[in-house]
């Protein structure tokens, strides 16, 4: 039987379906409008930063780094140009496989897979790390024929630090090295995040650390339009950066090589300063390092060699080495006496040899006079026993006040960062230092061995300077001043720096008189007379010999049984010339014993050259270097005829 098909319920049917579907239709057309609508007006600005994004790009211009010169303009820090060979973990297939491949292509040695591990551990693995630097035009032809086979490998051309004179001034002034992660932390959480884009390299030591913001300069931008491939096409935009400026320091050069050369390879430092001004003419510790080696990353074989050397030559001895000041205190110890009325000029003290105090024997060494002493014999003469009984009267908390305007003890405040402030002993230091209270109280025997500046006493040569400075300058201090000037790179227009304001601490004038009298009695006919004999200016000094270690109760001072790090420093201080000061020092040469036999040497050839204009003679300088000079040697050579140290 046939089925008879219900036309109208088919067509109700069709006709609802048709209108879901126009339903359905309409409704993807109104959101597809919606969606334009949204994309075109709310979202206009956002996508056509993007599509510009894609077409763009944005590159950081880094900029050059600032010179470093000394007083006279000799460049002690450049920059040159290079290629480099860099390879960026996270996209090569395999460090390892990556660098034995290379091998075959450019020249890579053990030296450079070793500092490119420590790269790689100090660096996260997106960034890019230098496995060679300095490639030769014939190198870079080789890798750019096969670069294909190398991903995440690249040649860029950079910008590196040069230090010319490798070793010399090495602690003034620093080096750089690749930012760290903590630097980098500390860089983006500061108002510098942008001026670091694309920056890899930062100050990390001396005047390149602590003038970090004056030579780093501004970084510029460059707009590139690429192509979808990331190629770039052209140049849209640009604004350059600004070099860093110049830093010119107040150290001569030439002073400086004269004086690290006549240490030779014995440990020490010497810092030197104009006392009218602060400025520091020398500042010396030895052994030193080269500064280049860091500039692409140090090789652990390198790095363990500095670190872990007995000699320390990472350490700034004039900066953060702490000594006892030996017997060069006691001119300090005496002004203290004056000033505060506890002796006069001629109070006389009799000089057994042996000084008694609560049942101990403090002693002095067996080429001393002895007799009766007034001051001015007991400065010349290096009394130990007026000096101990001075301190008995005096006390530690007298000493201490006096002593912390003078600087011994305290920041002085030279402006490059790592300065450590040394002890200067009180009962307060005392009790805050020690933990255990029986090793918290002060004992009156502990106040006698500071006056002849031992005991807890501790400075750095940048303290001792600044006190012979004050002395010289009339009681007038100044802060000491490496940076003397900065230079704009583009306008060449030199700003000075200007220094703090001086500040005069209120010594009587006569007091001074006796103590400036004194050291200049010191070199006249004291224990620096064989060394500043013949010597074309009249200079003031004092000899100091300060122990490394402390002997035993019973114990007796013998160098040729001792080790040669146990053994006596030999230290100096003096200003010359002696009725118009022009240059204070304060001199150590560590183990090297008596003071008149190794440090002074060196105060009287850095007073030739820098008030005679002479440089020792080649015979002298190696007599000097080995501590076997008291006046010099041979017929000194005139400094202005000498070139300037040989730049590498």
């Amino acid at each position: 039987m046939t089925e008879l098909r219900n036309v109208q319920a088919d067509l109700a049917r069709f006709r609802t379906r048709i209108f879901a579907v126009s339903v359905l239709v309409l409704l993807c057309f109104v959101l597809l409008f919606a969606r334009l609508v949204y994309l075109q007006i709310f979202r206009h600005d956002d996508l056509r930063a993007q599509a510009e994004s894609n077409r763009t790009s944005i590159v950081p211009i880094v900029p050059n780094r600032g010179l470093i010169m000394d007083r006279n303009g000799v460049v002690l820090a450049s920059n040159y140009s290079a290629y480099t060979l860099e390879i960026t973990p996270s996209k090569s297939g395999g460090v390892e496989s990556t660098l034995d491949e290379l091998a075959q292509v450019v020249d890579i040695t053990p030296r450079d897979r070793r500092r490119f591990k420590k790269l790689m551990e100090e660096s996260k693995s997106f960034e890019s790390l230098p496995i060679r630097t300095r490639l030769t035009d014939a190198e870079v032809a080789r890798f750019a024929a096969q670069r294909f086979r190398f991903p995440g490998v690249e040649i860029k051309a950079r910008l590196f630090r040069n230090y010319p004179y490798g070793e010399l001034a090495s602690h003034v002034i620093g080096y750089i090295g690749r930012i760290n992660r903590a630097e980098k932390e500390r860089i983006d959480d500061s108002e510098d995040q942008a001026n670091y884009r694309g920056t890899e390299y930062i100050g990390k030591l001396g005047v390149e650390q602590s003038f970090e913001s004056v030579l780093h300069g501004t970084t510029g931008v460059e707009r590139i339009e690429t192509s979808a491939g990331g190629r770039a096409v052209r140049k849209l935009a640009s604004n350059p950066s600004t070099p860093g400026n110049v830093v010119m320091l107040s150290i001569d050069i030439k002073l400086q090589k004269l004086i690290e050369d006549m240490f030779g390879s014995r440990r020490g430092a010497l810092v030197a300063l104009d006392p009218k001004t602060g400025e520091v003419l020398a500042f010396v510790s030895k052994p030193t390092f080269d500064s280049n080696l860091f500039v692409e990353g140090i090789d652990q074989e390198n790095w363990q060699m500095l670190n872990e050397s007995i000699d320390k030559p990472l350490l700034n001895r004039a900066l953060r080495g702490t000594y006892p000041p030996g017997s060069t205190y006691k001119p300090f110890m005496a002004l203290a006496a004056l000033e505060t009325g506890t002796r006069t000029p001629q109070t006389l003290i009799n000089d057994t040899g042996t000084y008694i105090f609560g049942g101990n024997r403090f002693g002095s060494p067996a080429n001393e006079k002895g007799g009766i002493m007034d001051m001015r014999r007991a400065i010349v003469e290096s009394s130990n026993v007026y000096f101990y009984s001075l301190a008995n009267e005096l006390g530690v908390d007298t000493m201490h006040d006096f002593m912390a305007p003078l600087g011994f003890g305290q920041l002085t405040g030279i402006d490059v960062n790592g300065e450590v402030r040394g002890v200067l002993p009180s009962q307060a230091w005392k009790r805050k230092y020690y933990k255990r209270p029986e090793h918290q109280k002060w004992y009156a025997g502990e106040t006698i061995s500071l006056g002849i500046g031992q005991g807890y006493n501790s400075f750095t040569m940048l303290q001792v300077a600044q006190a012979v400075a004050v002395i010289a300058n009339n009681g007038v201090k100044h802060k000491p001043q490496l940076v003397i000037a900065t230079q704009d790179a583009t306008t060449r227009v030199r700003t000075p720096v200007t220094p703090e304001p001086p500040i005069d601490l209120g010594y009587k004038p006569e007091n001074l008189k006796v103590i400036r009298d004194a050291m200049v009695g010191v070199t006249q006919g004291g224990t620096g007379t064989r060394v500043f004999a013949g010597a074309g200016y009249v200079s003031g000094g004092k000899t100091g010999t300060a122990q490394a270690v402390s002997l035993g109760k019973n114990q007796k001072y013998n160098a040729s049984t001792m080790e040669e790090h146990q053994r006596d420093h030999s230290l100096y201080v003096a200003f010359a010339p002696a009725d118009d000061p022009k240059i204070a020092l304060a001199v150590i040469v560590e183990n090297a014993g008596f003071g008149a036999a190794s440090a002074a040497p060196i105060a009287r050839r850095t007073f030739d050259y820098w008030l005679l204009g002479q440089y020792p003679s080649e015979e002298d300088l190696a007599a000097v270097s080995q501590g076997k000079a008291t006046a010099p040697l041979g017929k000194p050579r005139v400094a202005a005829d000498l070139p300037w140290p040989t730049a590498r």
